[in-house]
């Protein structure tokens, strides 16, 4: 009894730990002061070299041996999170960190959706009662800064975009994890969004060195801290924690990004955009809940026991 509870307090201690390093991500973003695309860029690889050392340990010279199925689903899971770091770091960049943090973790409601209209999962009341709450907190967010004037509008709308592409990835992940552990999973996806982060960044343009020593700390810091430390902490405390204790606690992570951005990037937030944003997380955790509950009682096929953007 002693050790599972000291088991369970160690896994609690790193879920806290993980979303305090996830809080951090956006404000290093806005510290690097760097194009979205390279940030990304040089976070998934940093992340990817750092994943490469357990990945070997445990497959060695079986690589080839991996089932091409998940392979592929690894692949396509992995470019399309290229794609939504992109356009998240782009849009932290525009629009400070605590707006489009908040849209981007309105992923889950995506991938109900999607997987109601892909894998014709049920959807339960709660669900729908979730998916309302939570876009009129959207609409309460984007009709204040209509009305004031404000230049949140564009970040808030690509935190939005980045969203519906993290929730491609969760619905491609659903299927590639049925083939491959958890480590090829994760070593395969971050090569492949690192690759197409460098076609992105090719495509657009944009320098990928020449930067300063503090935008280098910054990368590395998002590469070593959020992308491996982080997730390793949140993956450690899924396997002994359930998605109701995770899921909650997972959505502090905006919370805590948007007080961190407060004194250590002079943002200020309006009632309007603290109601809002409630209404948003209160929405998107009871949208996890009740596809949680689905699956417990057997009415869903898929795993949902996490939900939140590696980027936050």
């Amino acid at each position: 009894m002693g050790s599972r509870l000291s088991v369970r307090t160690l896994a609690l201690l790193a879920l806290l730990g993980g979303v305090v390093v996830l809080g951090f991500a956006a404000i290093f973003v806005t510290w690097a002061e760097a194009p979205g695309p390279v940030t990304a860029l040089y976070r998934m690889l940093i992340g990817a070299g750092l994943i490469t050392p357990f990945f070997l340990s445990t497959k060695g010279t079986s690589i080839r041996q991996l089932p091409r199925r998940g392979v592929i689903m690894a692949v396509v899971a992995g470019s399309v999170f290229g794609c939504d770091m992109a356009i998240w770091m782009t849009a932290v960049g525009i629009s400070g960190p605590t707006m489009p943090t908040l849209m981007a973790n309105t992923a889950p409601l995506w991938v109900g959706l999607g997987s109601l209209l892909i894998f014709r999962e049920r959807q339960s009341l709660g669900f729908w009662i979730g998916l309302l709450l939570a876009l009129s907190g959207v609409m309460l967010v984007f009709g204040h800064n209509a009305r004031a004037g404000a230049g949140l509008g564009v970040g808030m709308a690509m935190g939005l975009v980045a969203a519906l592409f993290y929730a491609s990835f969760y619905l491609a992940t659903q299927e590639g994890r049925r083939y491959l552990d958890t480590i090829s999973y994760l070593w395969l996806s971050t090569l492949s969004a690192a690759a197409s982060l460098l076609i992105i960044n090719a495509i657009l343009r944009q320098p990928i060195t020449g930067y300063s020593t503090v935008t280098y700390l910054n990368f590395l810091a998002l590469g070593a801290v959020v992308q491996f430390l982080g997730w390793l902490l949140i993956n450690y405390a899924q396997g002994y924690l359930r998605a109701s204790v995770v899921a909650p606690v997972l959505l502090g992570q905006p919370v805590l990004t948007a007080l961190l951005a407060i004194p250590l990037l002079g943002e200020k937030l309006t009632p309007w955009h603290v109601t809002g944003g409630a209404a948003v997380l209160v929405g998107v955790y009871v949208v996890i809940w009740s596809r949680n509950r689905m699956l417990r009682a057997g009415l869903q096929g898929g795993p949902v026991t996490w939900y939140n953007k590696g980027e936050q």
